[in-house]
């Protein structure tokens, strides 16, 4: 009947008004779905791209009288690694052996890892990596650390690079992680106390933030490429930075 149509539609109406706010929610989160879908594949797609392009490509490796460092990887993090003592610096003087718990004085080679404060401190395995974690570290919200390990011995390997560089070359690295630290009113690096991962290493307070476009790679990179080494023109990525010493 006319009566029953009429009812029919009113509730038509009524059900289509109590559905827009929800479609309008689900628009909405869709939209910041595939916004945040869009930006992951461009940060990918530039990482890679800016990873494959090459600065100082006419590196040249000083094998008779050059200074041995290395370049490490656990698999995403790198480190650089100098000698502790030669005639142009002695590390031992500002980063001592007994910051660590070994105190042992026959080391012969120091790592330098930068990175997120609150990862080293909070995240000592990968099982231990927390949501809030790993989002205050890609959206500037942390501090950074620089975690310092002590060695007797390096050797080359797939995931250990051995470069061999000049003595102008050494000096331009060993500045750039001498001003990657946070240093005190006397000017010593700040030691963060009662923190390690083992018994040769310790962490220091560091410069910078941690983020998506400055990770603890493109910390080395900027190292290499300061430098004069090989490197990439921007990378996230530890292969980017081993794949220019194979």
């Amino acid at each position: 009947t006319k009566q029953q149509r009429g009812w029919a539609r009113r509730y038509r109406n009524k059900r289509t008004i109590m559905n827009r706010p929800l479609k309008i929610i689900l628009r909405f989160f869709l939209r910041i779905a595939t916004g945040f879908f869009s930006i992951v594949v461009l940060y990918v797609l530039f990482a890679f791209l800016f990873s494959a392009i090459p600065v100082n490509k006419n590196f040249q490796e000083d094998k008779t009288s050059g200074i041995d460092i290395y370049i490490q990887s656990n698999g995403v993090h790198t480190d650089m690694v100098l000698p502790i003592r030669n005639r142009y610096t002695d590390w031992s003087e500002v980063i001592p052996v007994d910051h660590t718990i070994s105190n042992d004085s026959l080391m012969n080679y120091i790592a330098f890892g930068w990175g997120d404060k609150n990862f080293y401190l909070e995240t000592p395995t990968w099982a231990d990596l927390k949501f809030s974690t790993a989002f205050n570290a890609l959206f500037f919200l942390s501090t950074s650390a620089m975690h310092v390990t002590l060695y007797k011995h390096m050797s080359a390997e797939e995931y250990c690079k051995k470069i061999s560089i000049s003595a102008e070359q050494y000096k331009r690295m060993v500045h750039y992680i001498e001003d990657s630290f946070q240093k005190n009113s006397e000017g010593d690096f700040i030691l963060i106390k009662n923190l390690s991962y083992g018994n040769d290493d310790c962490f220091y307070d560091a410069k910078g933030t941690f983020n998506l476009f400055y990770t603890c790679n493109t910390w080395t990179n900027e190292g290499l490429k300061q430098s004069g080494l090989k490197a990439s023109l921007w990378t996230p990525f530890e292969s980017a930075l081993l794949n220019h010493y194979e």
